[in-house]
């Protein structure tokens, strides 16, 4: 078990007032028995604004917040303190007809897990689909092993890409992320979610936070720390969604914690939202991301003092 702090500040700024609209934001971990929230606080300015709740079609956590007076800045601060109870690597149960590949979902899990299962990118020369294949490998004396595969896909990903590190909104497609050979983290878990659904897996992307024990210093540092991270989950039956980063070669969700789960990148931005007024107002954005281990009581209070 890991107690984690999370700290995640969004700063726009404009070189005169201008009005907003309404802005959503995804900066609430989910809840689960692996995951549990101790602590959270948003804090918005300009100020007042009206905070709404709601969950979307995937059951993630929404604030939608509203404001009713200009402002040359906008802020948006999250502060979450979290327990979170990873999977151990390579622990995960998978029912006997399933640990080899290919297999099929029962009948009472297609209806589900079928839009998870569609690919949504074009690969008209099938170039996605052949690397995914490459993975399709005789085990000894039988067919594929499905764990296997899947690890061997993350981690063929994080020794054979380059990782790069954008700015700019949205994900590239899976086919050029494979011919340019380089990404974001949100462009290798589509990537890898696409591949894993060409081969018949149902996989979804997943967007949250990562741990980067380097940050506390431990040694090994990680990529994608100091900001949102992605990666994907597949589902195999008997152990449920499990999840892959194929950014640092990451099975079974250690160091991972999970905000939102989508279909799809575009429906798992953090934060989105409208401004109005010239377009030369806008002076530019920063965000910046710490995810620390908590400090115990003691070792606080005695800072403070």
């Amino acid at each position: 078990m890991m107690t984690l702090d999370i700290d995640h500040t969004t700063i726009y700024r404009y070189a005169n007032p201008v009005t907003f609209g309404d802005h959503r934001l995804m900066f609430r971990p989910r809840d689960s028995h692996d995951l549990r929230l101790l602590k959270t606080e948003l804090v918005i300015s300009p100020t007042p604004a009206k905070v709404r709740w709601l969950h979307d079609v995937f059951g993630n956590s929404i604030a939608v917040a509203s404001f009713d007076q200009p402002a040359t800045e906008l802020r948006f601060e999250s502060h979450i303190r979290v327990e979170h109870y990873p999977l151990g690597e390579l622990e995960f149960p998978i029912e006997e007809y399933a640990r080899t590949y290919p297999f099929s979902y029962t009948a009472e899990e297609v209806p589900d897990l079928a839009l998870y299962t569609q690919r949504h990118y074009p690969d008209p020369d099938h170039v996605v689909d052949n690397w995914a294949k490459g993975f399709v490998v005789l085990g000894e004396g039988g067919p594929p092993d499905t764990q296997e595969m899947l690890v061997n896909m993350t981690r063929s990903i994080k020794e054979s890409f380059t990782y790069q590190a954008r700015d700019l909104e949205g994900t590239q497609s899976p086919v050029d992320t494979l011919t340019g050979n380089g990404g974001s983290c949100r462009d290798f878990a589509l990537f890898m979610m696409e591949a894993a659904r060409s081969l018949g897996f149902a996989a979804r992307f997943v967007s949250g936070y990562l741990y980067d024990p380097a940050r506390d210093g431990a040694e090994g540092a990680m990529v994608g720390g100091g900001a949102t991270h992605a990666w994907v989950d597949v589902y195999l039956p008997g152990a449920g969604w499990v999840e892959f980063d194929p950014t640092n070669g990451i099975i079974g969700g250690k160091n991972l914690i999970r905000v939102a789960v989508t279909r799809d990148p575009t429906q798992a931005v953090p934060l989105a939202g409208s401004w109005t007024g010239a377009p030369a107002d806008f002076l530019g954005m920063t965000v910046d991301v710490q995810v620390t281990s908590a400090k115990p009581a003691g070792v606080e209070a005695a800072s403070a003092a």
